[in-house]
């Protein structure tokens, strides 16, 4: 016997049809108090990225967002909380059907979704710099110099169009919590 059809349009993938990728815009602040975000420079392809990769199993779309920016970058980095609007329910509650914004916000700021041997999602998180940088961090296939530039200069030197838009939505956040001149 067949079931209903669900009443609006939806697409079921299975686990062998996906793969579960987290990445984050990287936040520091200069000498000056200044903003800049860390862009990837792939030497093998001559493309300029943001980082990200695939989640590992038992772990968090967080995790993964800080482990693979940690591990591309050389940069220990932690979530960077901002007011943000989303359509996420507070603890407790059932439904939300509008958005609304959260002050202190750690949840993701965007997704991506990608036809890529199957589907790709990508969960984009906002995170800033917490320590040094490490040398020796990437894995043997990763080929990356990071740098951290002026939001404009990542906005004009990253290759793809997409990763523009994050950085401008990233930094349109990122902004309006946290002024410059106020160190977080």
């Amino acid at each position: 016997m067949e079931g209903l059809a669900w009443p609006k349009p939806s697409v079921v993938h299975f686990s062998e049809a996906f793969v579960i990728c987290a990445g984050s815009v990287l936040f520091r602040r200069d000498a000056e108090d200044t903003w800049q975000i860390c862009i990837l420079h792939n030497r093998t392809d001559q493309l300029f990225v943001l980082p990200k990769g695939r989640k590992d199993c038992g772990e968090t779309t967080e995790e993964a967002a800080i482990r693979e920016t940690h591990e591309e970058t050389g940069y220990p980095c932690k979530l960077l909380p901002c007011t943000m609007m989303t359509r996420a329910p507070p603890p407790s509650i059932n439904v939300v059907d509008e958005p609304r914004a959260i002050e202190g916000a750690t949840e993701p700021f965007a997704v991506t979704f990608r036809d890529q041997n199957g589907t790709k999602v990508i969960w984009w998180y906002l995170t800033i710099v917490s320590g040094e940088k490490e040398e020796g961090t990437q894995t043997a296939s990763e080929n990356y110099l990071s740098e951290f530039i002026t939001p404009g200069q990542a906005i004009q030197k990253l290759t793809f169009q997409e990763d523009r838009n994050l950085v401008h939505r990233a930094l349109t956040l990122v902004q309006s919590c946290y002024p410059e001149g106020c160190v977080t």
